[in-house]
This record gives structure tokens, sequence and C-alpha cells, in this order.
């Protein structure tokens, strides 16, 4: 009977546990969707800020990557420093945010300057909880259900699309209130998970339980991680120091590496590696379209283009509710290929896609394709390299993030700085101001070139320069060369996702490659410390 009452209060333990873990991840999406959709804000992006696509793709980049550097540092450092720790400092970050961007907001009007630093920089400060976040939840949650842990991790991981309906849906319908209000909605679900686990004792990890070292931990990631890590926090250096000496960060990255491999002497896993490699798209492909549609969509639309992604959110956060029977049926492998299926299917579609029924019909497609992305990844490095503890399994959703922050949100503003301009190329030379289209293409002295970190370039419409070549046609001809120009520019964001499909389609190669790997070795099965492995 006291085995049984013993048994049944630790799974009352592991439930409670769970649930302030998942409560924390809601937190995560609503720090991110309320500051995405302040950043989609004209008012704030353009009267404000004055910047242009790619710029507001760096704006949101900043609260990606520092997500990534905070949950691989505490990867590293969790086990000695706690699960609560973490906690605590994740709220705090999260909490401090919601007092940045209020404050921001309050002062842009006499301070714009200071406005744009705080917003900029609170991001950074949110990245740093939500990361920490994701640090400690996975591990545990790993840990509590170390013999279905797909399926959990799954679950675990609807309390992000959860929150992204939540907060999208009510900073949607508080859309005649002030910006202030909407960005410290933040704070309610991050009292409710720190009241909930400020008192809980979290359970040991599983690589700490089983006795596998520290070292033996850092080896499964390897010097091939750590250098895939270096290379992107040494891009984000050249851009957060654009005037600094590029080759000092370059060094910095090569010491890190190097350091890395002195204390490991191990490559890391050869499979560990092809998923740290499949990881950068598939964040770009969740993350970073989550993060740009509203602003992709706002012109195809009449409604409000947020309406998308809480739309989509719902679908995720039912699916992953019920992830164990079709994780069961169709194997991790299995799940992920046919998600790459759905995902370039949804985003082919999206991209051309005209009116409400169609829209939706696409945005369903590309919501079952990314529904079981991240989760479903977690699970599989869990899986397969337990061993690896919390770094294995934070590292990887680190390196998606950083990837996306540095990378996948300014490249996907850089496309759709392309796309303005090949828009407004393909409209009638004749409706046109002459001279700004020559042989099909828009004049080179109407663009102007641009850089990021001297990898991603792309060409943006000098606007000043595009109105000169308007006053140059007859005065009659004016504002109908203006509404073409206007409209050509505005239906082509959207095009873009076209281009993003290629992401999802480089994953589906590799999944297929992994699923023939494991098939040869008698099909894929997990990996349990405590059978011996």
């Amino acid at each position: 009977m006291s085995d049984d009452y013993t048994k049944k209060s630790n799974e009352d333990t592991n439930m409670f546990l769970f649930w302030g873990c998942f409560i924390a991840l809601i937190t995560t999406a609503f720090g991110f969707i309320t500051r995405m959709f302040l950043l989609d804000d004209p008012a704030i992006t353009e009267t404000l800020l004055n910047l242009d696509p790619a710029q507001v793709g760096r704006f949101k980049g900043i609260q990606i990557w520092p997500f990534a550097i905070s949950i691989i540092v505490f990867s590293l450092i969790i086990d000695k420093v706690g699960y609560k720790f973490s906690m605590i400092f994740a709220f705090v970050c999260q909490f401090a945010w919601a007092i940045m961007g209020i404050s921001a907001l309050r002062m842009a009007g006499s301070d714009p300057e200071m406005a744009s630093r705080l917003i900029f920089w609170g991001g950074l400060v949110l990245a740093l909880g939500n990361g920490t976040v994701e640090a400690f939840i996975n591990p545990v949650v790993a840990t509590m259900f170390d013999r279905d842990k797909t399926k959990w991790l799954n679950i675990l991981h609807a309390g992000w699309p959860g929150g992204l309906v939540i907060a999208g849906v009510l900073t949607i319908l508080m859309a005649s209130l002030p910006w202030t209000i909407k960005l410290g909605i933040i704070a309610v679900p991050a009292l409710i998970y720190f009241l909930m686990l400020v008192g809980c004792k979290f359970p040991a990890q599983e690589r700490v339980a089983a006795g596998v070292s520290y070292r033996d931990m850092l080896s499964e990631f390897g010097i091939l991680g750590a250098a895939v890590v270096g290379l992107l926090v040494t891009l984000q250096l050249m851009d957060f120091f654009p005037t600094g000496n590029k080759y000092l960060f370059i060094g910095i990255g090569i010491a890190m590496v190097l350091a890395f491999g002195a204390y490991t002497k191990s490559l890391g896993r050869p499979l560990m590696f092809i998923l740290i490699l499949i990881m950068m798209p598939l964040a770009t492909t969740e993350i970073g379209t989550d993060g740009w549609i509203s602003g992709i969509m706002a012109n195809a639309v009449t409604f409000h283009a947020g309406w998308i992604l809480v739309y989509t959110s719902v679908i995720m956060m039912v699916l992953r509710f019920f992830a164990g029977p079709i994780v069961h049926k169709l194997s991790p492998l299995g799940l992920l290929m046919l998600s790459c299926l759905l995902a370039i299917a949804g985003l082919l579609a999206l991209s051309g896609a005209k009116g409400v029924a169609i829209i939706f019909a696409a945005a369903t497609l590309y919501a079952l394709g990314k529904t079981f992305f991240w989760p479903t990844m977690l699970g599989i490095v869990s899986e397969q390299t337990p061993k690896g503890g919390a770094m294995t399994l934070n590292a990887i959703s680190g390196i998606g993030m950083l990837a996306v922050g540095t990378l996948g949100f300014p490249y996907i503003g850089a496309l759709q700085a392309d796309k303005e301009i090949e828009a407004v190329a393909t409209v009638a030379e004749a409706a046109l101001a002459p001279g700004l289209v020559v042989a099909g293409e828009v004049a080179s002295s109407a663009l102007t070139d641009k850089s990021i970190y001297e990898i991603i370039q792309y060409k943006t419409l000098d606007k000043d320069a595009v109105e000169d070549f308007v006053m140059k046609a007859d005065e009659a001809n004016q504002e109908t060369i203006r509404a073409a120009i206007t409209q050509a520019e505005a239906g082509s964001a959207q095009k873009a996702l076209a281009n993003m499909a290629v992401f999802p389609a480089f994953m589906l190669f590799c999944y297929v490659g992994l699923w023939l790997f494991f098939k040869s070795k008698g099909g894929y099965k997990p990996v349990h410390i405590s059978d011996g492995h």
C-alpha cells in the first residue's frame, strides 16, 4: 500500500512540475509574439525606428540569438547551479523585458533614440530569459518521462503554440489599447510559473543519475558541434560590432572551438552533427516564418494578419497534445519526413494565396508541416544521445535559435527586399516613370546595396530616387505611376515564402538519409543509459 502511495505521490509531483514547465514555455511565447507584433507595427518600425525590412529582421533577431547563448551556457552549468536557480533567472529576465518595453514606449515621444535602444536591448534580455526556460524544462521533462521522451516533449512544446494563441488573440483584441498594456501581459504567466516552481524539488538529470561524466557529456557534442556554434557566434559578434576587427572575432570563434576540442578530445557523434545541421533550416522554417508571417501577409488580407499565426498555432497546440499515437504509428523520422512534405506544400501555397479561404487552406498545410518539427527533433536527440544529457538536448535548440537569429530572420527580410524590387520591375514599363525600368530591371540608380555581416548581400529600393523618376513623367501620369509602384510593392513580400520552401526540402533529403541509415540497422530504436548503452 505504501509503495502504491509513494508511486502516486511521485506521479502527482511529476505532473505538477510538468505543468509548471508548460506554463513557463507559454510565457516565452507571450514575450515572442507580443514583441514580434510590436515590430510589425509600421508606427513603431517606420515612424519611430525608421527601419527597412532587413533591419527589422535584425531587431527581431536580437530576441532570438541570445536565446541560443543562454540555453547553451546554461546547458554547460545547469547541473552545477541547479534547475531552480535557472528558473528564477529566467523569470527575472522576462519581467525585466516587460519593464524595459513599457518604459521605451512611454518615452518614445520625448526621446525616440533611447526608446529604440530599450526596445532593441530589451529583446536581448527577453531572449536570455526565454533560452533559460528551455534550458531547464527540456531536461526536466526528458528525465521525468525517460521511457516516452518524444511524446512528452511534444506535449510540453504544445505550450509554445498555446502561448502564441493566447497572447496573439489578446494582443489583436486589444488593438485599441496602448502597447504598454500589450507588452505588460507577459507578467501574468511569468508570475504563475514562478509561484508554482519556486517551492518544488527538481529531479536529478538522467545523465547525472547514471554517473556519466561531464567530459563524456561534452564529447557527445564534440568539436564539430562546437565549430558550428563558433561560426554562428563569430557572425553575431561581427554584426554587433560592425566597426570592430573582424579577425579578432574570428579568433574568438576559433579559440572557443580549440578550447572545447582540447578538453573533450572528441569530434562528437556523427549523428549529432547531422542533427545540428538539420536544426538550422528547421528553426528558420518554423520560428523564422512565425516571426515574419504577420508582416509578410499584412497586404494580402483585409483582417489583422496576426490571425494567421494564431490559427496555425491552434493547429500546432492541438496536434502536439496527441503526438503520442502519431509518433508510435509513423516513428519519429517518418513523422518528420511527412512534416517536410506538408511544410513545402504550405509555403508554396501561401506564397501565391489570394482570398480568405485559400489563404487559410494554405496556412493549414503549413501548420500541419511545422507542428512536429521542433519537439520531435528534441526527442530524437534525447533518445539517441542520452549521455549528452542537458548539453546535447539543449544545444540543438540553442543552435537552431542562434541560426535563425543571426541568419534566418535577416535573410527572410532580405528576400522580401529582393521581391519588392522584382515586383516593381515586372510592372509594365509604360506605367512607370521613364528610365526607372531598364531591360526589365530596376535601374541601378534607384537601388541601394546593403549587406549583413558581409554574407547576406541584398538591395533595397531608394524611395527618393524612385520618386525622382516619377517626377520625370508627365504630371498627369504621376499619380498613376505612384499607384502602380505602391501596388507592386504591397504584394511582393508574400512571394518570398516560396523561396523559403528550400529549407524543408533540404531537411527532407536529410531525414530520408537518416531513415535509410536506421533501417539498415534494424529500424529506429531509442537508446537508454539504464539499459547499459
